[in-house]
């Protein structure tokens, strides 16, 4: 089987229909084909069919996705724009007092960004339409701190229209950044600016069309100009934004729209700015025990919780640089393509979402060096999983449902998220093994579960087999919607997955191995 990494790391599926956050599985569109989900099929076919004619299908887990979650996480890798008055000040958070005047960018093309994430694999981009120092990329009509008085355009630019059309004419989806503290506001942490920040949205959120998504950052209160007071505001995180109808006001403007924040709902944040999941990452999380910008839960934010109450999906967030804005003494210090590489290893191969950072410099374009290095890394990936080794082998289980075809190991070998094997309840261990038409030396693999049904397994391990001797080779966790693992080089005609845990029964829809690119590194 020919790869490439849209169909290792992102799921060749596209899921349409409600994207609230039921629990129901409906049609699923795969290019070429339409399939009804797995569950959907069950109870039809056990309403129209006669009696024992088909098995039962395997039963979700209580908490599972909803279909626009997965159509969400089956991007795998987005982007983010960095761009404000920051830029200008060589500042990571500006203080609110700067003059519009200050934002000049001398050859400013938003198309230069979006085809710089789309040559690096990005699905999505999101700018800070307006970051902590209040500055509005487009011209609100409730504030003076805009882009209408500054020198781009002579106050007739809108950044944020800009950059909207370009995404949507490049084939990517589209995000916005609207930070919740505002140092500029003379109202902030009093209630009028609720009202203020609540009338932002709606005018982002209808003035642009269909937005994808909306960014909210936990950075809350502290030192700012706060329209002259030049002072310190604090605000109690847990009720002050009031979150729960500002949530439901962007989702009445947007009902398709996808909302990260640190307690989701729909995305949450994975607790560092490394771009880093937790090894063993679960997408359940108990959303009532987070705060938006509270401290002390950035480690279960990095864990997740195999008994959460909400499926909320980890975004990875990190910078190309070692700051979020541009600054030119940073120019040396951009993250290498193999650095990148085991960013994303370390996120989308953990069950995560990874969302890199691009800050445009005051000329308004993206680096060369930040281009340079996004594309060799992509180049890398292309390299590694452009071919699946698994090619030509034959897949066996000790068990699968029914044993009926609908469950049959050899579905893990199609490359399609709705297939899968499944074993009858409770058997564990369960074992896979997939025999390769000769031996073949590899060194990193992937597994993935349907995870439509939710995220099961708790525990497995792979071995492989050289002439008659099976051997360990790896030993983990979770898996969920894609686990990819870097092992040393192997050489082996044999290999077997063993499911030791799982939250229900055992199901697993993809498995390949594949053998890294000579620039990639080891990344142990």
């Amino acid at each position: 089987m020919t790869a490439n990494p849209d169909a290792l790391t992102q799921l060749p599926v596209n899921l349409s229909g409600d994207t609230g956050n039921s629990n129901k599985s409906t049609e699923m569109k795969i290019p070429g084909l339409t399939y009804l989900s797995a569950l959907l099929c069950a109870l039809i076919v056990s309403a129209c069919a006669p009696k024992g004619s088909a098995p039962h299908d395997i039963s979700p887990n209580k908490i599972i996705p909803t279909r626009a979650q997965v159509e969400y996480q089956k991007m795998g890798m987005i982007g983010f724009v960095h761009f404000t008055i920051n830029t200008f000040t060589d500042k990571e958070w500006g203080y609110g007092d700067e003059s519009p005047a200050l934002f000049n960018p001398s050859r400013l093309d938003v198309d230069q960004w979006v085809e710089t994430a789309k040559s690096g694999g990005m699905k999505e981009l999101i700018l800070t339409a307006k970051h902590h120092d209040g500055f509005c990329l487009w011209p609100s009509k409730y504030t003076e701190h805009s882009i209408k008085n500054s020198p781009y355009k002579n106050g007739q630019g809108d950044l944020v229209g800009e950059f909207v059309a370009s995404c949507r004419k490049h084939g990517l989806k589209v995000g916005l950044y609207l930070s919740p503290w505002d140092r500029n506001h003379r109202d902030y942490g009093k209630p009028e600016y609720i009202r203020y920040y609540r009338n932002q949205l709606r005018e982002l959120l209808t003035q642009y069309g269909e937005i994808n998504e909306i960014w909210f950052d936990g950075a809350n209160g502290g030192a700012g100009y706060y329209g002259g007071a030049n002072e310190t505001r604090t605000i109690d995180r847990k009720t002050y934004y009031d979150w729960e109808h500002t949530f439901a006001l962007v989702k009445t403007l947007q009902p398709r729209i996808m909302i990260f924040s640190d307690a989701g709902p729909d995305l949450h944040w994975i607790g560092n700015e490394k771009g880093f999941a937790e090894e063993n990452f679960w997408s359940t999380i108990d959303a009532d025990s987070l705060t938006i910008g509270g401290a002390g839960q950035e480690d279960y934010l990095n864990s997740g919780d195999p008994d959460g109450k909400n499926w909320i999906i980890g975004q990875c967030d990190v910078s190309i640089r070692p700051g979020w804005f541009y600054h030119q003494a940073e120019d040396g210090r951009v993250k290498s393509p193999q650095e990148l590489v085991d960013i994303y290893y370390k996120s989308v191969g953990r069950n995560a979402v990874l969302l890199v950072n691009l800050p445009p410099d005051r000329r308004g374009l993206i680096h060369e060096n930040d281009v340079r290095s996004l594309k060799a890394f992509r180049q890398i990936l292309d390299e590694t999983f452009r071919v699946d080794l698994l090619k030509g082998a034959s897949v066996s289980a000790g068990n699968f449902r029914a044993k009926h075809q609908k469950f049959s190991p050899e579905n893990v070998l199609d490359n399609n998220m709705d297939t899968y094997w499944a074993t009858d309840d409770n058997v564990f261990p369960a074992e896979l093994t997939v025999q390769l038409p000769e031996e073949r030396e590899f060194d990193r693999i992937l597994i993935r579960e349907p995870v439509q049904y939710g995220q099961r397994v708790r525990k497995f391990r792979i071995e492989v087999r050289r002439g008659n001797t099976w051997s360990t080779l790896y030993e983990g966790g979770t898996i969920g919607f894609g686990r990819l693992i870097r092992v040393r080089a192997t050489k082996a005609d044999r290999i077997r997955l063993v499911i030791l845990e799982a939250n229900n029964t055992v199901a697993i829809s993809g498995i390949g191995i594949f053998k890294s690119s000579n620039d990639e590194g080891a990344g142990f």
